[in-house]
């Protein structure tokens, strides 16, 4: 199998998708940024105060001068009044302009802004903001996409050859039967996005009834809605499974040797937030598994939030992924 992401670099070299970093002053935004320029990956856009910019280009030695600027306190006046127009209406009543102003003046929902009207393709942000600040915005605005009530989040897990969907791991806290049947499809398509013809196990502590108890009947009734939700899946999602059945050919046949799934899947979807957030970290640590991650599913344009600990390389491949997604939309 072709490395993850020079499959992905493939996809979007040369199709100039604009992606916008509301964190332009950190520097491994900025060292993610002159990478993705100079390999003709994407048109980055930092955000930020110039000279605070400056600055920090300065005691890194960067050259950021293939990567374009935006200092939002000094947007031109006449666009500054379009984005703020457009967000009042997007709002529909619930934001006036006075306070749409003030949003404007937080880098996250200037950019998420940017990604709305059309004016960058996708945006990456989480480098220095807590997780709320990055998805609140781009459910304020960019919404959800058609068919989806809700944003999920997923892990590509990767070692050699080996390449899994791990989902929800990061975002549904309360996860019912018709919120893990949306996760369900969502990952099914996240999972086509890298390439991966998508096997879609529903997890669980049972397998096709060998317990019996309220959590399995979640299972169970999150997968018969997800195969509706999705028919042209169907027979590529299957529950309730126990992982060991799900990703183990003799087990499988012992425990669901009807199943078009099971010993094959490749996308797992978690019963719950703790188990999902659970499974990837041991499957990480453990397995020596290269967690690339959270992936936003759901919304109508790609956002991609960072963990806070992230490096430069962890910034330059999430803004690899948003750029693919946003192809793909």
């Amino acid at each position: 199998m072709v490395e993850l992401f020079e499959q992905l670099k493939h996809k979007i070299n040369g199709k100039n998708k604009r992606i916008v970093f509301p964190e332009g002053t950190d520097k491994r935004i900025q060292g993610a940024a002159i990478r993705l320029a100079n390999e003709k990956l994407v048109t980055p856009i930092l955000l930020g105060d110039e000279k605070a910019i400056a600055q920090t280009a300065a005691a890194q030695q960067f050259d950021l001068s293939g990567v374009e600027i935006i200092d939002p306190k000094r947007y031109g006046a006449e666009a500054l009044a379009e984005l703020n127009a457009a967000l009042v209406e997007r709002r529909k009543g619930k934001t006036d302009a006075e306070t749409a102003s003030k949003w404007l003046q937080d880098v996250n929902y200037f950019g998420t802004m940017l990604v709305y009207v059309g004016k960058a393709d996708g945006m990456v942000s989480g480098a220095t903001h807590p997780t709320g600040d990055t998805v609140r915005p781009a459910l304020q605005l960019i919404k959800t996409a058609p068919g989806s009530s809700r944003i999920s989040g997923a892990f590509i897990m990767q070692k050699g050859d080996e390449r899994y969907v791990f989902s929800d791991a990061a975002i549904n806290i309360d996860i019912d039967a018709e919120t893990m049947a949306e996760i369900a499809v969502q990952s099914a398509q996240t999972a086509k996005v890298f390439d991966i013809e998508p096997k879609v196990a529903m997890l669980s502590f049972s397998t096709k009834g060998s317990a019996k108890s309220p959590l399995v009947d979640k299972v169970v009734e999150a997968t018969k809605l997800a195969k509706k939700m999705a028919p042209e899946l169907a027979h590529q999602i299957d529950g309730e499974l126990q992982f060991d059945a799900a990703f183990v050919d003799a087990v499988a046949a012992a425990k669901a040797p009807d199943s078009e799934v099971a010993g094959h899947a490749n996308t797992f979807i978690f019963p719950s937030l703790e188990s999902g957030n659970i499974g990837y970290k041991i499957a990480q640590r453990l397995g020596g598994y290269e967690a690339i991650g959270p992936i936003l599913q759901g919304l109508a344009k790609p956002v991609s939030d960072l963990s806070r600990g992230a490096n430069e390389e962890d910034v330059y491949k999430v803004a690899i992924i948003t750029a693919a997604q946003a192809l793909v939309r």
